[in-house]
């Protein structure tokens, strides 16, 4: 006969977790509705499929009914410094009571009584009836409740907690938690304990003692007098304490425990609910004729997945079970790949292992670098990697197999650099980002949570941290092995939950045309790096160093005395304090604001000091940050500086770089242009660079509709000029410099305020500027109009090729944030399809310069709306009319833009001579 087996879950722990992995997301209907999704799929995959082979014959969520308590009649302050529950979360409660309903599982709660305290009732009653109880829960106070017959599920790191684990936490075995938590007391529930007394202290106390009435009638006795006095003067809180934490197990059942059976997961109830919050990629998963989603196609209702067995990956140390994961992979016809190396800089590091999966739950590790910790221990058995690499190029560069990656660019970096070159590829973190750029992260382990409910092992668990960490090579394979197979594993499952949403939410397109073929374009910008000037780098160092202690001179003087430059905390006081300069205001940890917008009022307001502090910060960073940590970046293998371009991370669908970030050094200022004099060509070689001309005010005058700035783009006339002498009547400096900033900052979305300080001019002046520009330009004013009303309705804006950025702000019930997303939603479309044009300019690039002969240009940065070329002197005229024309027409055939796009191309020994 199958004992039966209780799992009780701990609901309200639940929501918050769900409320807190999560960004903001709404439902159809514009509730908030991110703790909702989050808690349908944990409670999904707790009741499906994470636990079939033990899973529960009986089952409940159990919630908190209210706030007040039995234990607030004990103690009024109870809780009493907790916060109230956010205020977009507060919407969300009867809806998560309703999913759980929608899953024909019983929802629990009682008026009087915590969460915590039915739980413990039902885990008695469940044990006296001789049944098997789980709580799904990692709180503390649960603990106390383990006992044989009784664990606990924590599901955020997917492990069970038994008395081993209390013990080795907390000292004591669960019987006698109650005891040491009264003791060090609670701050989160403002549970008072003893002062002074925190977990180790209450541990040592409790098992000398025995428990917390022990403990105090023998407080006269301790040797440390701190702790002597502070028990006996807080006997009564200690006392107070030991029943506040004590959990109530006698109480009626809500509901009789046979009610709780679990019958399976009858498919209408639920299906009516995800149609009711608009939850289209759970609906997918109901199956069945009845539960045949209306909202996207009946053929993808995914099956059952096995759960995650780490212990069951393989490790492939043998040529034929090498042979059999290859064949395993043409049989599937698409398999996926992950990479294990030494180093996180894909241009420096060794290759150390490949991780393969052929379909959920079947994964494995083929080490091939691996040397062992230490100079003792032994190098474990593995094959060579040349026999490796040799066997697995067939199957990765088969036309016929799909090799699926999740940031697959690095992977194909290690591997190109290996000969080997993977094709044709998916990127989960692609389909992500084309998917829900806007609602979540994009790395492997926020999907994993989001889509498989599952914690992927971290890095630092294997590798351990600071100056203990080991590199990956170092790893023993059985925890290689669980690590790097896992990564492929979820990977596989990643690509069944995200491939299938493509055509139902219109993404495919972004994704084939836009993103997807971009990641071997920028894998090749990433290995040809960029050459840099050592030398020059040095003297720049040199001299901003100078600058920099010369300024620090001066701003000590100004203030009357030395002081941290770089201290908020020491530069607000000698502004504000000492300085008496106007204005000052404190953040809620006391300490003034000295962020750039503050020292710019300050320096407008004519305080020499704030202007001198902005120098110096310019100058410290430019040094930090590029002159000096430039130097350090330069690939000893290669003599080149390899940035790594991000291509999930901006909302809008622009790239941005990292390890060297080269999208942000500054060029408006003369100082900052200097850095790029360093970028240099190789010998005998130039650096071209073609930049997109006005790019933006470009798609709006096609996007808006905008006959003026249409014709004056055809006639190829200044734009600027053009708004200038329709704003103010007159072209001058002045009135051209204003237009331009007004161009630009009216596609921000830019208050009056906000277009008040750029110009420093008062707002009515500001506002009569936004206006007039309107009357002239009225395609503008509908398309700001027309874009908002539609983010409100749907929660998303998109480019001219598809690519949704999604704003879940838009509906957020503090204006700061709606403002923001307003802006956003203004200049999104327009910047994303900046984006999306230049990103298939560079996907066009090479085979046009191959075409017409020009194999030896090489295409090394992307920054913005400019691609920089590194290219022999005697190709610039051809090469410039190649690239010219590629990106005058990256938009067609798909996109027929009204206005031309004018690219302007520089060229020069260095990037800096090439502007």
């Amino acid at each position: 006969m199958t004992t039966n087996h209780l799992y009780l879950v701990d609901g309200s722990g639940y929501i918050f977790r769900a409320y807190h992995r999560l960004p903001p997301l709404t439902n159809r209907h514009g509730v908030p509705a991110g703790a909702v999704y989050g808690f349908t799929t944990m409670l999904w995959k707790l009741v499906d499929d994470l636990h079939k082979a033990d899973g529960p014959t009986h089952l409940a969520v159990i919630f908190d009914a209210s706030s007040k308590t039995f234990r607030n009649d004990l103690y009024d302050k109870y809780k009493a410094h907790r916060p109230p529950p956010p205020e977009d979360l507060v919407p969300q409660f009867p809806l998560i009571r309703d999913a759980t309903r929608a899953f024909s599982v019983p929802c629990i709660e009682q008026p009087g009584l915590e969460a915590d305290d039915i739980i413990a009732c039902y885990a008695k009653a469940a044990l006296a009836k001789g049944w098997q109880v789980t709580i799904v829960s990692s709180d503390k106070d649960l603990m106390q409740l383990i006992e044989p017959g009784l664990d606990m599920l924590d599901t955020m790191n997917n492990r069970r907690l038994g008395a081993d684990y209390v013990v080795e936490k907390f000292g004591v075995p669960p019987a006698q938690l109650g005891e040491v938590l009264a003791l060090m007391g609670d701050s989160v529930d403002n549970v008072p304990g003893v002062p002074g007394i925190g977990p180790k202290t209450a541990s040592q106390l409790i098992q000398q003692f025995g428990d917390v009435e022990a403990v105090l009638a023998n407080a006269e006795t301790i040797t440390k007098p701190k702790l002597r006095q502070s028990l006996i003067d807080h006997a009564a809180n200690a006392r107070l304490s030991r029943e506040l934490v004590r959990l109530v197990c006698d109480q009626p059942l809500p509901e009789p425990l046979d009610d709780l059976a679990l019958k399976g997961l009858p498919p209408e109830p639920l299906r009516a609910f995800l149609e009711e919050q608009g939850f289209r990629s759970l609906l997918l998963k109901v199956g069945g004729p009845s539960a045949e989603p209306v909202s996207a196609p009946a053929a993808i209702a995914e099956e059952a997945e096995p759960p995650f067995v780490h212990k069951e990956y393989e490790t492939v140390v043998t040529e034929e079970a090498l042979d059999r994961w290859i064949a395993d992979g043409f049989a599937a016809s698409m398999i996926a790949v992950d990479t294990e190396t030494d180093h996180i800089d894909c241009m420096r590091a060794r290759l150390v292992g490949v991780s393969l999966a052929t379909a959920p739950g079947k994964a494995c590790y083929i080490p091939v670098g691996h040397t062992g910790d230490g100079l003792l221990s032994e190098t474990p058995a593995q094959l060579p990697l040349d026999l490796v690499l040799t066997k697995l190029k067939p199957l990765l560069e088969d036309p016929a197999t799909l090799k699926i990656g999740q940031n697959l660019k690095y992977d194909l970096v290690m591997l190109r650099r290996n000969g080997v070159d993977v094709a044709p590829y998916d990127d989960t973190m692609l389909l992500s980002y084309d998917l829900d750029a806007g609602l979540t992260a994009h790395g492997m382990d926020d999907l994993a949570m989001r889509h498989l409910d599952h914690a992927c092992i971290e890095f630092k668990t294997v590798c351990g941290t600071g100056k203990n960490q080991i590199s990956f090579d170092k790893v023993p394979l059985d925890r290689a092995t669980e690590y790097a197979a896992e990564d492929a594993d979820v990977t596989l499952r990643l690509w069944r939950k995200l491939k299938p949403r493509l055509s139902p939410e219109a993404a495919t397109r972004v994704y084939e045309l836009v993103d997807r073929p971009l990641v071997p374009v920028v894998a090749e910008m990433e290995r040809a790096g960029v050459h840099v000037d050592r030398e020059e780098l040095a003297r720049l160092s040199g001299e901003f160093a100078g600058e920099i202690a010369r300024l620090e001179a001066e701003i000590h003087a100004l203030a009357g005395s030395p002081f941290t430059i770089g201290s908020p905390k020491q530069l607000g006081e000698i502004l504000f304090d000492r300085l008496g300069l106007k204005g000052g205001r404190k953040g809620k940890t006391g300490v003034y604001s000295t962020d750039v917008n503050e020292l710019e009022r300050l320096a407008g307001d004519g305080a020499e000091i704030a202007a001198k502090v902005l120098e110096w910060r310019q100058l410290a960073k430019l040094k930090s940050t590029y002159t000096d940590a430039l130097q350090a970046q330069i690939n000893p293998a290669t003599n080149r500086v390899h940035t790594s371009f991000s291509l999930a991370v901006a909302q809008t669908g622009r790239l941005s770089s990292t390890d060297p970030n080269l999208q942000n050094i500054p060029i408006r200022t003369a100082i900052g242009r200097r850095i790029r004099d360093a970028f240099v060509a190789a010998p005998g070689k130039l650096i071209l660079s073609a930049d997109y001309s006005q790019i933006e005010l470009r798609l709006a005058a096609h996007m808006a509709e905008v006959p003026a700035l249409r014709d004056a783009f055809a006639r190829g006339e200044d734009i600027h000029n053009l708004t200038a002498m329709e704003l103010f009547g007159e072209v001058n400096r002045e009135t051209r410099g204003r237009a331009k900033t007004i161009n630009f900052a009216i596609l921000y979305g830019i208050s009056s305020w906000g277009l008040a300080g750029r110009l420093g001019v008062d707002r009515i002046e500001a506002q009569a500027m936004i206006d007039r520009y309107f009357d002239r330009f009225p395609g503008i004013n509908r398309y700001i109009a027309e874009t908002l009303t539609k983010v409100r309705e749907q929660g998303y804006v998109t480019t001219l090729f598809g690519r949704k950025t999604h704003l879940p702000g838009i509906r957020s019930s503090k204006q700061g944030e709606r403002q923001a997303a307003e802006r956003q939603a203004i200049n999104a479309p327009i910047q994303g399809t900046s984006a999306d044009i230049i990103k298939r300019a560079m996907v066009r690039m090479g085979p046009a310069l191959a075409e017409a002969g020009l194999a030896d240009v090489t295409m090394l940065l992307q920054v913005h709306d400019e691609l920089v070329f590194e290219l022999p002197e005697s190709d610039v005229p051809a090469a410039s009319a190649v690239i010219r024309r590629v990106m005058e027409t990256a938009a067609e055939p798909a996109i027929r833009l009204s206005v031309p796009l004018g690219v302007e191309i520089g060229t020069g020994h260095s990037w800096g001579a090439a502007h």
